[in-house]
């Protein structure tokens, strides 16, 4: 009981509550930044990686006229005027 009403103690505590919650680098603060920051870690692993592949389909689209017509047939579906295009689903 001696100690509860110490104003040293009183003052410690109530100064350890404002630093532990309230704060602006409190431990609250501190776990929504470390969950956010792996969010963002995430999501730099997943644009590196679109990079890379947009950059390969760059590098396949300049490699010559062959291979823009094949990119041209695959994703828009484009045909020479005496051609027929079928398209395959395939279920699984």
């Amino acid at each position: 009981m001696k100690i509860i009403s110490n104003k040293y103690f009183i003052a410690s505590v109530i100064f350890l509550i404002w630093i532990l919650f309230f704060d602006e680098n409190s431990i609250v603060s501190h776990q929504k930044n470390k969950s956010r920051l792996n969010e963002l870690t995430e999501q730099k692993e997943y644009y590196i990686e679109r990079i890379a592949s947009d950059k390969q389909k760059l590098e396949d689209l300049n490699a010559g006229k062959e291979e823009l017509e094949k990119f041209a047939r695959e994703q828009y579906l484009m045909s020479k005027p005496d051609e027929d295009v079928f398209i395959v689903i395939q279920e699984d």
